[in-house]
């Protein structure tokens, strides 16, 4: 090779294998300090956008899980208060089956009337007063089904409806037609609460129907919840392998990197001396 004074062929080459051992060493440096061996497009174009898709996809399994859970906790919310309601017709029950049994005084049938009011006063109350989210659960306003969105797109299968029947009013009035007073005083009364039972058992039929329907929609939120945790599982798993880095490897690519970019700037300096050699021929 010719040796020049103009053209420092050595000094060039070495200053390229300088820039790509730097290069490569600040490579190393990001993934290890950000733990992805993707953090930009030039890194792995394919990967990238795969990644972001995937990320996209995460976010709105988060969503859909959350909104699984809201509706768990929604139908519990009303299968819990009508397990209250229950509680208070059976003793409305156990009450007039005692009225009806013709042993009681005027002041006993009094007595049971009272508490047969108050029962059922406290049915109204809950029915009233139980709702989830600003939705009434029991009082008959929620006239339309609720669509509970449990997947990520707008298919009938990421969607689970709860029908307005389930909603229907749960007060005196929406199991018996009557109000309280009209009903307590039948029950209480003598020679009529052997019909009442029918009557009730009607009613406790209704809130056994509807917490039926709660149970499926139960099981189908649940499930809908599980089948999430599956997808995020594997499309977690998934986003790892193509995206994180492996501490390993960049460590070693580091101090690989590290040392060739050491013995890249010795050479330099070396190769920057050797045009001076040319003039020892002068």
């Amino acid at each position: 090779m010719a040796l020049t004074i103009n053209t420092n062929l050595a000094s060039l080459i070495t200053q390229q294998n300088l820039s790509s051992a730097t290069t490569s060493l600040n490579q190393a440096i990001e993934r290890m300090s950000t733990g992805y061996k993707i953090n930009h497009a030039k890194d792995n174009a394919a990967g990238y956008s795969i990644a972001s898709n995937w990320n996209v996809q995460l976010s709105s399994l988060d969503v859909a899980t959350e909104n699984t859970a809201m509706g768990i906790d929604l139908l519990t919310t009303a299968e819990d208060n009508y397990a209250l309601i229950t509680s208070h017709l059976q003793r409305v029950r156990d009450l007039t089956e005692q009225a009806a049994n013709g042993t009681y005084g005027t002041d006993s049938l009094e007595a049971i009337e009272s508490e047969i009011t108050a029962r059922l006063e406290e049915i109204d109350r809950i029915a009233q007063n139980v709702d989830y989210n600003g939705i009434k659960l029991m009082d008959g306003t929620q006239t339309e089904a609720i669509n509970m969105q449990v997947g990520i797109d707008a298919k009938a299968s990421s969607q689970i409806t709860l029908e307005a029947t389930l909603f229907e009013a749960a007060d005196v009035n929406g199991l018996f037609t009557e109000d309280a007073a009209t009903v307590a005083g039948k029950c209480a009364a003598a020679d009529t609460a052997a019909s009442q039972l029918t009557e009730i058992d009607e009613a406790i039929a209704k809130i056994s129907d509807r917490v039926t329907t709660i149970g499926a929609a139960q099981n189908r939120l649940e499930s809908a919840s599980t089948a999430l945790g599956v997808q995020i599982e594997n499309i977690t798993s998934s986003l790892s392998t193509i995206r994180d880095a492996d501490v390993a490897e960049e460590s070693s690519t580091y101090i690989q990197a590290q040392i060739l970019q050491q013995a890249a700037a010795t050479l330099l300096a070396t190769a920057n001396q050797t045009p001076s050699i040319a003039l020892n021929l002068i």
